[in-house]
């Protein structure tokens, strides 16, 4: 079977369970993107098949579910959400979480960049919008062959993620008035909360969702700041629950006014 750059393919070691696109192309080997997942992997040109279509990762209901919004009381009271400033090496996903917060009407400023320059750059990113929230998020990958789970020169970013973190932690060093999201598939989850991450990916060092960040994100913008959030209501939200997203009990960030 013929294949080209952009064709949406499966994997049959995998059983074709993730979807992925075709980035680029080299003899028989290819590299793939995940079309829902931030994941980047090498394949053979032989172990692929074209996706046809269908809901093969089960995203349909998924979609259904976090772009329901939230229900505000909008009668009596006026609401100001939290700022979101969203860091992303994966310009595709970036627009992709950008389009989440303008449908459920949370503003977000978004930032392309390379994992490795994402520590140089945060406090000036800091500095110059002054956000609530911010996310740190690309991607990642746990590689067994190059050491243990609690050795960070095994991932492929969570350096990258941890030093960022830090320099954020420089900036505001209250898990209160700055929330940290941060993390891509299979990140060094313990290393990233031991950095000030408020939030933080993978647990289980699993694949995460492509808007894990972003609903995490969203529902901290969209959480009452003088109340404790419901951690675990908030990552039930993200597609792969808590094997896939961890972090601490915090306060939210949206003040509540009165009269509208």
């Amino acid at each position: 079977m013929e294949f080209k750059v952009g064709d949406l393919v499966t994997r049959n070691s995998h059983n074709n369970d993730i979807i992925f696109k075709i980035l680029k192309i080299e003899g028989d080997m290819c590299e793939l993107k995940g079309i829902n997942v931030r994941l980047l992997v090498d394949s053979q040109l032989s172990d692929l098949k074209k996706h046809e279509g269908g809901d093969i990762e089960g995203e349909k209901p998924f979609l259904e579910r976090i772009h329901q919004g939230e229900e505000l009381d909008r009668n009596d009271f006026f609401y100001l959400p939290g700022k979101i400033l969203h860091i992303d090496s994966d310009p595709d996903f970036l627009k992709r979480c950008l389009d989440y917060y303008n449908d459920i009407n949370i503003w977000a400023m978004g930032i392309r960049e390379d994992e490795q320059n994402m520590p140089k750059n945060m406090q000036k990113w800091l500095n110059e919008y002054k956000p609530n929230i911010v996310v740190i998020t690309g991607h990642d990958a746990y590689y067994k062959r190059k050491g243990s789970q609690d050795n960070i020169d095994a991932y492929k970013n969570s350096k990258y993620f941890s030093d960022a973190i830090k320099e954020a932690r420089q900036y505001e060093n209250s898990h209160e008035k700055l929330i940290v999201i941060a993390g891509g598939c299979s990140s060094y989850y313990e290393e990233l909360i031991r950095a000030g991450a408020n939030f933080a990916s993978s647990p289980k060092r699993i694949n995460i969702h492509a808007l894990d960040p972003a609903i995490v994100a969203a529902k901290m913008s969209l959480s009452d700041i003088n109340k404790d959030i419901d951690i675990k209501d908030i990552l039930d939200r993200t597609k792969y629950g808590k094997d896939g997203m961890g972090g601490i009990i915090t306060k939210g960030t949206m003040y509540v006014g009165y009269p509208r």
